[in-house]
């Protein structure tokens, strides 16, 4: 039998009841005769709540010293959840053991609140495991080299997961949720939306960074180069679920290879509504403008998305480019302080009612029009694109915040993405 990996979101663990489901659901892939290893997430609502205590109590200069704090604070929302899923899971009868991320030890650098995982020891875990134990092990933490807590930011227990099932070579990582799947779509907005038995992690990475909320773009990020197949299912389940049919249900998130893959040109529609677009008028089209105007932007950490550069006319040009809408008045600010005196650009204007909606799919690699099918769809809906981004599997596109659901539920029925593969 095989090495798994669970892992189990704040929802799953939110009560004393579901914890013990969660560990039933556990013990019986572990009488299956898996070697089992759990991660799971702090209980529902606990990591805001130490959180807002913090801000309660916190100092007004907020330097290193009080993000390590921080971590420490954050971090005992997982060790509690871990110490009463080992219990439970011993009220089954099993041996069950749980670690916190810096008793394992899963290295990570010494970035607190948003740590990225540089190594995991995992002797001490197979020991466990060739013991016949369950081990639980923390999720979104870690230690850095000089011995200080750290943690991998929101949603970082998916990264904990597959980090450790990929340093384990585990054969799957199922990532139990509240949804049953990854869908061609957000069903809320489009109720015909399908769940997809399959994905590559091409197309979920692509779909997880343009606004699908369904795994943390990390995570996705650490299955795809390590290749660990991984695995998104419902938690809300029955737990005594047949075994075989738990382990083919939500959608699996693997390599390219698939056959079925091949035949859908368009796998899902993502879009994200947390878009502000920023255009810098009339500065001098000359080499290095670019970087004149999104160096100031990155020093400030702020990210920049989609970007356009017009035809220069009489040595001037428009520059335009999207960030996150929280963003958006402090880009402004810096434009209009930073940029537009030194390049002597005419003005910065903006919108922060923007939205962005994506079509993905690996089959786009080999089909042409798939693009052309996407803009007849959005102007037969009389829906103005302002801006574009391609790739290779990915076609992105600016519009009105308020035309979202009119453009993706079109884009969505222009694709067949409510007809089942064949």
């Amino acid at each position: 039998m095989a090495l798994i990996v669970h892992k189990y979101g704040g929802t799953s663990m939110g009560s004393t009841e579901r914890i013990r489901n969660v560990a039933r659901r556990v013990a019986k892939w572990a009488r299956a005769g898996h070697q089992m290893v759990v991660v799971p997430s702090a209980m529902s609502g606990e990591t805001n709540r130490l959180l807002g205590l913090a801000k309660e109590l916190a100092p007004s200069k907020k330097e290193t010293a009080y993000h390590r704090e921080l971590d420490m604070l954050a971090a005992t929302g997982e060790q509690a959840s871990s110490a009463l899923l080992a219990l439970a899971l011993q009220a089954e009868g099993l041996e069950a053991v749980s670690y916190t991320g810096w008793q394992v030890p899963v290295r990570t650098d010494s970035s607190f609140t948003k740590a990225r995982i540089e190594s995991i020891d995992d002797q001490r875990v197979r020991a466990d495991l060739d013991a016949g134990r369950v081990v639980v092990v923390t999720g979104f933490q870690g230690i850095d080299p000089a011995g200080h807590i750290t943690t991998l930011g929101r949603g970082g227990s998916d990264t904990s997961a597959v980090a450790i099932a990929a340093a384990m070579g585990a054969a799957e990582c199922l990532i139990y949720t509240d949804v049953d799947g990854v869908y061609t779509t957000d069903p809320r907005v489009v109720p015909e939306a399908r769940r997809l038995h399959s994905l590559s992690f091409e197309e979920m990475l692509e779909m997880a960074s343009l606004g699908s909320k369904v795994l943390q773009i990390r995570s996705v990020e650490f299955a795809g180069k390590y290749k660990v197949p991984m695995r998104v299912l419902s938690s809300f389940t029955p737990w005594d679920i047949d075994i075989n049919e738990e382990a083919k249900s939500g959608t699996l998130i693997t390599f390219e290879e698939d056959e079925q893959m091949e035949k859908a040109v368009v796998s899902g529609i993502a879009f994200t509504r947390d878009e502000a677009k920023i255009s810098v008028l009339g500065v001098p089209d000359t080499p290095g403008i670019a970087h004149q105007i999104l160096g100031v932007v990155a020093q400030a950490n702020i990210d920049v998305d989609v970007i356009i550069q017009n035809v220069g006319k009489e040595g001037r040009t428009d520059f335009s480019f999207t960030v996150n809408r929280g963003d958006y008045q402090r880009t402004i600010d810096l434009i209009n302080h930073q940029v537009i005196p030194k390049l002597g650009a005419e003005e910065v204007t903006g919108d922060d009612k923007i939205a962005k909606v994506s079509i993905v799919g690996i089959g786009m690699r080999s089909h042409a029009g798939v693009a052309s099918t996407m803009f007849r769809a959005l102007a037969e809906e009389n829906i103005n694109i302002k801006m574009i981004s391609t790739s290779e599997i990915k076609t992105s596109v600016v519009i009105d915040d308020k035309y979202v659901e009119l453009a993706v539920r079109a884009l969505h029925k222009a694709f067949g993405l409510d007809q089942a593969a064949a």
